[in-house]
């Protein structure tokens, strides 16, 4: 069973139908302690993100679930919470468990909406079967730097090479929406999902 935290901002029912159709069995829910793998789903700022993830007590969760070696995906958003912090609107503190920041996507045009291809620069669970390269669904003005260039799995171009996939043991993001992404998305929810089995 796969947690999807439900900190009232992400597509949670769009991810729960996905994990559905690749056979996946999840729950939306407010308490992932005994989660043996969670999705961290995201939409919106990441101020308020980060406000709604501690008022929940989810941000505590997931920390401690992930130092336990319980395999997380963040989406989206929820990539972006995973990092240490984020100079969105007034700035905020995020849950560190991946060293780096979140700073504003370097492109003359934002936000940046649309497929967009992502190179894989590294074997990743999340990548099985996917080749070289696959085009995800993407929807963000802001990007993820890893402190630790081993921690990235997959870049795209927008204005700039931006971060759009990342993997440290447990732990992973990605920066589009798998959930909206046809079937190279479904594939790597699958993917995750044979993680958590294993798990």
């Amino acid at each position: 069973m796969i947690a999807i935290a439900d900190y009232g901002m992400g597509n949670r029912r769009s991810v729960e139908k996905a994990l559905a159709r690749v056979g996946a069995e999840s729950v939306v829910t407010t308490d992932v302690r005994d989660a043996s793998a969670i999705i961290l789903p995201g939409v919106g700022a990441f101020p308020e993100a980060m406000r709604n993830l501690e008022r929940s007590g989810l941000g505590e969760a997931l920390i401690e679930r992930a130092a336990a070696g319980v395999p997380i995906l963040g989406i989206c958003l929820g990539m972006q919470l995973l990092f240490e912090s984020s100079t969105e609107h007034e700035g905020a503190e995020g849950l560190g468990i991946l060293p780096g920041r979140v700073t504003p996507l370097k492109s003359p045009r934002l936000p940046h909406i649309g497929w967009n291809l992502v190179t894989f620069e590294r074997p990743s669970v999340l990548t099985e079967g996917l080749g070289d390269a696959a085009a995800f669904y993407h929807v963000h003005s802001f990007a993820c730097r890893p402190s630790d260039p081993a921690d990235i799995v997959g870049t795209s171009e927008y204005g700039e090479r931006f971060v759009s996939m990342v993997e440290r043991g447990n732990v992973m993001g990605a920066q589009f929406h798998p959930e909206k992404s046809s079937l190279d998305g479904l594939r790597m929810l699958k993917n995750f999902a044979t993680v958590a089995v294993a798990a």
